[in-house]
């Protein structure tokens, strides 16, 4: 860790970067017209790596604001009945979404720092918009008459700082001699404030502690997914319901069929996944839900092969598709 390394104090909205998206949802530099660099400052990776971070939070807040403008979703709080001081997290629907009589289109991403309505926070700072978020799937489903719900599987807790813990000096002991205590004080001091140096030096900033929240009845991708179901997904009027799943999205709509089978087969027509890391046997689903997906599930996967060529699986649930060669973070773009 270098000691001159810049504070971690970075702006909060893509103006204070220098950044915006263009007209072709690209993220440039407003000065210079270039992508965005990773390595702005050498040989301060971890500074790097942190600016990263703090843009992709602007961009989470921009990718959500424009599924409401652009896409007219509604931001629905949940828990639906959570109290005003509980932890709270929240998903994206169409007017729609639950009177719809005939289809309703559910997405879920993958795991990771995706947060509702993108699939790869990298597509969307190094290629645009179209490619790493869900709007082109959004506004094609609402032009073809779908109801939409967009889940939101990772936002599972609030990290707040952690109550500061005061420790109280053992030299406070009235039983100790005077001389004897004063002299631990010092001897304290010292050790204290070259620890203190040592600190500056080896790690110049350090960073606030924080604990996490977890959010009531929404605490993984999987509790996520299921209340999402059972609070919405399973009222709503459409005859028949269709999901894409990315990456571990796969593997949440697994297992909410391990949990409500009777409900999903009476209601999802048909399931798209990408590069989905489901395991039949690890999630321990049966031999109905197996035979279930055969007949109404597709996996797109990276693959060399020309796109919708047959994939070996050493799996016996869905059927496996190549992706026409697309690297995982790209495999819902392929389709």
């Amino acid at each position: 860790m270098k000691k001159d390394e810049p504070p971690l104090d970075f702006p909060d909205t893509l103006e204070g970067f220098e950044y915006a998206f263009n007209e072709k949802g690209q993220l440039r530099h407003i000065k210079t017209g270039e992508p965005f660099v990773f390595n702005y400052r050498e040989d301060l990776h971890r500074w790097n790596q942190k600016r990263y971070e703090a843009l992709g939070e602007i961009i989470t807040k921009y990718v959500y604001d424009l599924l409401e403008k652009d896409c007219n979703l509604k931001k629905i709080f949940i828990p639906v009945d959570a109290t005003e001081s509980e932890p709270k997290s929240f998903i994206f629907m169409s007017e729609d979404a639950l009177t719809n009589p005939q289809k309703l289109m559910v997405l879920i991403h993958g795991s990771g720092v995706v947060r509702a309505g993108q699939w790869a926070r990298k597509l969307i700072i190094n290629e645009d918009l179209d490619s790493g978020t869900q709007i082109p799937f959004i506004k094609r489903a609402m032009d073809e008459g779908y109801g939409v719900i967009v889940l939101n599987p990772n936002e599972n807790c609030i990290e707040v700082e952690k109550p500061k813990t005061h420790v109280q000096s053992s030299s406070d002991s009235s039983d100790e001699p005077v001389e004897k205590r004063e002299r631990k004080d010092k001897v304290s001091k010292e050790t204290k404030k070259r620890r203190d140096f040592y600190e500056k030096y080896r790690n110049p900033q350090r960073e606030k502690e924080m604990m996490q929240l977890y959010i009531r009845e929404n605490g993984s991708p999987e509790e996520h997914t299921v209340y999402v179901w059972d609070h919405f997904i399973a009222k709503s009027a459409a005859e028949n319901v269709f999901f894409v799943a990315h990456s571990y999205g796969g593997l949440a709509f697994v297992e909410l069929m391990i949990q409500r089978e009777a409900d999903v087969k009476s209601k999802v027509t048909a399931v798209a996944l990408t590069d989905s890391v489901h395991n039949v046997w690890h999630q321990e689903a049966g031999k109905t839900i197996r035979e279930w997906m055969r007949e109404n599930c597709c996996n797109w996967v990276s693959s060399s092969e020309p796109l919708d060529t047959s994939v070996e699986s050493m799996l016996p649930d869905c059927p496996r598709v190549s992706a026409g060669g697309h690297e995982h973070t790209r495999l819902t773009v392929a389709m």
